[in-house]
């Protein structure tokens, strides 16, 4: 089954009425008038007509076969505002009014037929065909076919037809032959050969499709239709200059031909020539004057020639004459979210409108998915929001640790601050509650449009990378999973799932689809270095060493090519060395940092860790020994460390200002005085002791323990930035470190 693009849509659109043929003739004046209204797109005047000559004559079922058509090309008309149930309903129930009035007459089964292949029925539509056809007379001899030769022809073309639905796609290996027979009957019926365009099109043969137009024009010279057709060929091809001169041989053939001004409008307009384009569509308005529905169709031109602004001018003029078309909110709601600046609360309040005017039924799939865009969109900066909370929140605790252990007069001074960012907190976190809200609406919609249709790829993905984007990386990763499911396999796949449970914290869910990836593919690195960091995510305390086998075999991975995959070599020596050096094995610590020194000489910064490592190494040696004299060796190898650094990066600010402490350091040292002791007391909120509580230097080995009173003393580097403090039934917490150094009270939450 082959597929056609949206610009196609108009080659089908235009050739829909057109086939009445012989049997026009048959019926009189008054159905070729009503033929004539559909082919101007002035749907409700021919409905109008058809109702008359039911009416007058209930017993013509050919009446009720065109009537129904003229509704099916009325949704085909505006796709974005018509919904597919409501319009095949309603054209379902007047071909069965047709079997009513004749239940010989064949084309009322195709009409069914149509309709339940474009709602997905393709077995009722092949018991409506089959049924068709049990009144066709097999034939040998044409002279004496039973229907006579012309409409035998004509009901094969439609059955032909039938086969295209409405997702515009053909079943070509059941159309083209009865195409072919058609046209082996009756080779003079223009009408037949617009369908044959029609069905080539559709197999992208536009060679082929121009042929068959060509030959409906030479059968029907006066007729406009065919150099419609082959116009929106070119149109599709964006070849323009291509289609202008057959959209204007449609104008010279019949000078009233509204739908020619229209189309050259929209091409102009596309081609950005937009005064030519306002002097075409105002032809159109001019023959269409006082047709709603004209005007409609001109607003859903400007729509998909991307004239946002002026739909939505036109649209008020609508409302200001005729409140009825509630639905046009849809077209305005669209064109506030996609035009140049948009306008994201008036597209809001159009499609608010919408959904509150008009019939659930009538709601299509894409309303859902704009209003969930339109609503993140208003929330674009949901994300930063919550950024800058947790900003807020982090300096808010820092400056409430300098206030506990401030005397009075400083607390005095730190109040006002701390009384700004609890102000400046409490009106972000009314904003994102706020935008939450809209969010979590926002994604309803979603669903609500997934259940259109619950395989649609494309809705999933989007919807995933929303979840992604907007901080919900547990969803997002379920609905990716969804792909898997519908049968996305590939690795990529996997791995986008397994990075969003990795990223919402939801471990054990993204090691086992890691672990799935590296079955498919057991030497894939990037879900090996996942695997690292989920299982170093799940470490408590460095010192449990979780993912210490799985940075090991990272590191057997990598090895193969160990320049090629530089940076998972590095990420998993870092992991390592750092190991080592908060448990106490300083010579597998030191082996780690000197092979990130030696991986690659080149590389200065994976150089500047490794040595900067090496130095960390000498320092907490340093800071833990007893003994004056015995701390000036390992400072003076970490001097050494900080100058190798300083041979290749002479500017490198941290080497500098690490270099300078250990001098400083020695000095004093050398003076017997120490600068960096730190005294403190961890306590309960009531104020109660906490005995051996940790007190760990941040990213160091460098721990001590509180005493039965909960005090502590320390020596701390001169680099260091944080204290880590816990305790068994307390909540561990981060303690900023500031100089000069002051006695430190410190309290633990329980857990």
């Amino acid at each position: 089954m082959k597929k056609i693009n949206s610009k196609s849509r108009l080659i089908i659109i235009y050739g829909l009425f057109l086939y009445a043929g012989s049997i026009v003739a048959i019926n009189g004046q008054d159905l070729n008038t009503a033929i004539g209204y559909t082919r101007s797109e002035a749907y409700d005047k021919a409905e109008e007509i058809f109702q008359q000559l039911i009416q007058k004559e209930p017993g013509n079922s050919k009446y009720y076969f065109f009537y129904g058509e003229n509704k099916l090309q009325d949704y085909f008309s505006d796709t974005i505002s018509n919904s597919l149930a409501v319009y095949t309903r309603e054209a379902k129930a007047i071909f069965e009014k047709g079997i009513s009035a004749n239940s010989s007459e064949p084309l009322n089964y195709i009409g069914l037929a149509r309709v339940a292949f474009f709602n997905g029925d393709e077995k009722t539509a092949e018991e409506m065909r089959a049924k068709a056809k049990s009144f066709l007379v097999p034939h040998k001899n044409i002279k004496k076919l039973q229907p006579p030769a012309t409409e035998y022809a004509f009901i094969l073309a439609k059955l032909a037809e039938s086969y295209i639905t409405v997702k515009f796609t053909v079943d070509t290996s059941k159309a083209l032959p009865l195409i072919r027979e058609a046209l082996r009957i009756d080779y003079k019926n223009p009408d037949i050969y617009l369908i044959a365009g029609d069905i080539y099109i559709l197999v992208n043969d536009g060679s082929n499709a121009i042929k068959n137009y060509n030959l409906a024009q030479d059968y029907n010279p006066s007729s406009p239709t065919a150099n419609m057709k082959i116009g929106s060929i070119y149109v599709r091809a964006k070849n323009l200059g291509a289609a202008i001169p057959y959209f204007e041989q449609a104008i010279n053939l019949n000078p009233n031909y509204a739908p020619a001004y229209r189309e050259l409008g929209s091409l102009y307009s596309m081609a950005r020539r937009y005064d030519q384009a306002k002097q075409y569509y105002e032809k159109y308005l001019d023959l269409t004057k006082g047709n709603i529905p004209a005007k409609i169709s001109y607003v859903r031109s400007l729509y998909y020639a991307g004239e946002y602004d002026e739909v939505i001018k036109v649209i008020e003029e609508i409302f200001a004459i005729d409140q009825s078309k509630a639905y046009l909110n849809r077209l305005a709601g669209y064109s506030c979210f996609e035009k140049k600046n948009p306008d994201y609360d008036k597209a809001l309040k159009y499609m608010e409108t919408l959904f509150e005017k008009v019939s659930p039924e009538l709601i299509i799939k894409r309303d859902y998915t704009y209003l969930a865009k339109i609503l993140l969109k208003r929330n674009q900066e949901y994300p930063n929001l919550i950024r800058e909370s947790e900003r807020l929140k982090s300096q808010l605790e820092k400056e409430k640790v300098r206030y506990n252990s401030a005397s009075a007069t400083e607390k005095a001074k730190l109040k006002p601050s701390i009384d700004t960012l609890n102000s400046q907190l409490t009106r972000l976190n009314n904003q994102i509650a706020k935008s939450e809200k809209e969010i979590d609406r926002a994604f309803a919609e979603y669903n609500k449009a997934l259940t259109f249709d619950p395989e649609d790829v494309a809705l999933i993905n989007e919807i995933a990378l929303n979840y992604y984007n907007f901080r919900r990386y547990d969803n997002a990763a379920r609905m990716w999973a969804k792909l898997i499911s519908l049968g996305r396999n590939d690795i990529n796949d996997y791995m986008q799932i397994g990075r969003a449970f990795y990223v919402a914290d939801n471990l054990k869910a993204a090691d086992s689809i890691f672990n799935v990836v590296i079955k498919i593919q057991p030497d894939y690195l990037p879900a090996h270095l996942y695997i690292a960091r989920t299982y170093s995510k799940m470490e408590k305390d460095p010192r449990e060493g979780l993912a210490k086998p799985k940075f090991e075999k990272l590191i057997e991975m990598a090895s193969v090519d160990s320049l090629k995959n530089e940076t998972e070599m590095i990420e998993a020596l870092t992991y390592l060395s750092y190991y080592y050096r908060v448990t106490g094995n300083l010579q597998k610590s030191r082996e780690y940092y000197t092979r990130m020194i030696e991986l690659n000489p080149g590389n200065n910064e994976n150089k500047t860790r490794g040595l900067l490592g090496l130095a960390g190494i000498e320092n907490d040696l340093a800071i833990n020994e007893k003994t004056i004299e015995g701390k000036l060796p390992y400072l003076n190898r970490s001097q050494e460390f900080y100058k190798r650094i300083l041979a290749f990066d002479p500017n490198n600010e941290q080497a500098k200002t690490l270099l300078k402490w250990t001098q400083e350091y020695e000095t004093q040292v050398r003076k017997g005085i120490n600068p960096n002791e730190l005294k403190g007391v961890v306590r309960t909120a009531s104020g109660q002791p906490i005995v051996n509580a940790s007190i760990r230097i941040k990213d160091t080995a460098a721990e001590t323990y509180t005493n039965t009173k909960g005090e502590f003393k320390f020596e701390i580097p001169q680099a260091s930035e944080a204290l880590i403090v816990s305790a068994p039934g307390f909540q561990t917490k981060e303690i900023p470190i500031t100089r000069p150094l002051k006695p430190q009270t410190i309290i633990l939450e329980q857990q």
